[in-house]
């Protein structure tokens, strides 16, 4: 969820100001890492889930604003199109409570927003992109009233000069001009906080990085945008290219794009900072009041405002995050590769599988990072992206491997001892991961799901396309409800 700002226009002068505090910022920020100013004793694990709203039909419904006022929750909020929610789930250690009460509170708090929707004609859909959407849904009106997204929306296009274009060569081809970020709304992800130790940071967010392909080709849920079928993971494509302020010739100088891997392993969360402050202009350039240096010499904790802001404007897969909470500062990893859902006890796994071997690989004698290149991790990502469950992907000391062979032979185990040192007991791990190796040994998840019943309506059925993909998500609606993981789920 990304800081709200008020609408305004921007100067010059705001630009140079906000350069200015951001470098400001950066500097106070080393000195907090140096003096060791963080709290990581007890480190926790947060969640974050986007979901679509649909009416009754399983079309695309801008009813964000009625359905918040129905909910009526702290813990919901916007997202950039009408047709979207974000909850928030409350921070937790991962072993208080286990994941079975995890599991109840997320459901609880989903079947309850769900109530309230439903009583004004709408409903939640855990999905990566909804099989329904069509170009004629994310125009300039489908943009959400927070003014965030329509500065963001301006910003964007101010820098790019022309129309986006959205190109993906899948099973199907697409080809479409868009003329407001609002296709970036078809997006809707899982994500995955970790607080680490500001010393452990590298290695963890090194670690994410590294399995981030893993991830992705496990969990696809993402196959079908504006009526055709492209990747298994059509989110990772459609997001890097809906919100880019580069046009061609600005790519073909080398400029970094702002939905970005990276470029290198890291030594320090510092480098991440850094990084966005010296290839990144400012997009939503708002000055804070706060003067940070004059905060930390009187002994508090500034909130580094500028720094945080332009952090929520680079679109990193694995996201660092500096955050101050009741007085103390703490760093995140923020996990951001994966589609929602399809079901809480999917999400759920996933999560486990992550946080269990980011922290079995961080523990590594000799790091995952260490023997692989950093363009491996990235072409890994866009592979699994492609393919999803189907695909190959590369591993140091295996080659290049299916997917479900490298996770059944090496990464589950691993996944599971990290779960072990994190302290979740086995009876609590086991049905978490049961999931991943099950999607494994099924070569099944939700993408598959989607594709298989689609042509199931569509080509023995003999349904026209768009009704094939609303039966279709109808169905995916009703199963997600049943709470069933994906790869159980029957195509008729």
């Amino acid at each position: 969820m990304g800081r709200d700002v008020p609408a305004l226009e921007f100067t010059r002068d705001d630009r140079r100001r906000f350069r200015d505090k951001a470098r400001t910022c950066l500097d106070v920020f080393a000195r907090m890492l140096r003096e060791s100013r963080f709290d990581f004793e007890r480190p926790q694990v947060g969640l974050e889930i986007e979901l679509n709203l649909v009416d009754t039909d399983a079309e695309p419904a801008m009813r964000s604003t009625d359905v918040l006022e129905a909910i009526a929750d702290p813990s919901w909020s916007t997202e950039l199109g009408r047709f979207n929610l974000e909850i928030n789930v409350e921070p937790r250690l991962l072993s208080a409570g286990g994941s079975d009460s995890w599991e109840q509170e997320i459901r609880g708090a989903l079947n309850h927003a769900e109530e309230k929707a439903a009583a004004i004609g709408a409903h939640l859909v855990m999905i990566g992109i909804l099989p329904t959407l069509e170009l004629k849904d994310v125009g300039p009106e489908s943009l959400s009233e927070n003014p965030r997204y329509h500065l963001l929306n301006e910003q964007i296009f101010a820098a790019r000069g022309e129309d986006l274009l959205i190109a993906v060569d899948g099973v199907e081809r697409l080809r479409t001009y868009a003329e407001t970020i609002t296709p970036e709304a078809a997006c809707t992800s899982t994500q995955f906080h970790l607080q680490v130790a500001p010393e452990e940071f590298a290695d963890y967010w090194n670690a994410a990085q590294a399995v981030a392909g893993v991830q992705v080709a496990l969990a696809a849920n993402s196959p079908f945008l504006f009526g055709k079928e492209l990747w298994r993971e059509t989110r990772i494509p459609l997001f890097e290219q809906a919100t880019d302020t580069r046009p061609d010739e600005i790519k073909v100088q080398g400029v970094r794009p702002r939905v970005w891997f990276g470029e290198r392993w890291i030594t320090s969360v510092f480098d991440l900072f850094e990084e966005n402050a010296r290839y990144f202009p400012a997009l939503l350039p708002v000055c804070d009041d706060e003067d940070p240096v004059e905060t930390l010499d009187a002994g508090g904790i500034p909130g580094l405002a500028e720094l945080t802001l332009h952090n929520g404007t680079v679109y990193r897969w694995n996201r660092p995050v500096y955050a101050v909470v009741d007085g103390v500062p703490h760093l995140r990893v923020e996990n951001r590769v994966l589609p929602a859902g399809p079901t809480v006890a999917d999400v759920l796994a996933n999560g486990a599988f992550y946080y269990g071997l980011v922290r079995a690989l961080v523990d590594e004698d000799r790091p995952v990072w260490s023997r692989m290149s950093f363009a491996a991790a990235e072409e890994n990502l866009h592979t699994a992206a492609r393919h999803g469950i189907d695909a190959h992907l590369y591993w140091p000391g295996m080659g290049e491997v299916p997917v479900t062979e490298l996770v059944l032979r090496r990464l589950l185990p691993l996944a599971d001892r990290g779960l072990e040192r994190m302290g979740l007991d086995a009876a609590r791990r086991e049905p978490l991961l049961g999931v991943i190796e099950q999607r494994c040994v099924s070569g099944r998840n939700g993408a598959v799901w989607q594709s298989e019943m689609f042509h199931h309506l569509h080509d023995v059925v003999h349904a026209e396309r768009h009704q094939a993909l609303r039966r279709m998500t109808r169905q995916y609606i009703e199963y997600m409800h049943l709470n069933a993981p994906a790869h159980t789920w029957p195509v008729d």
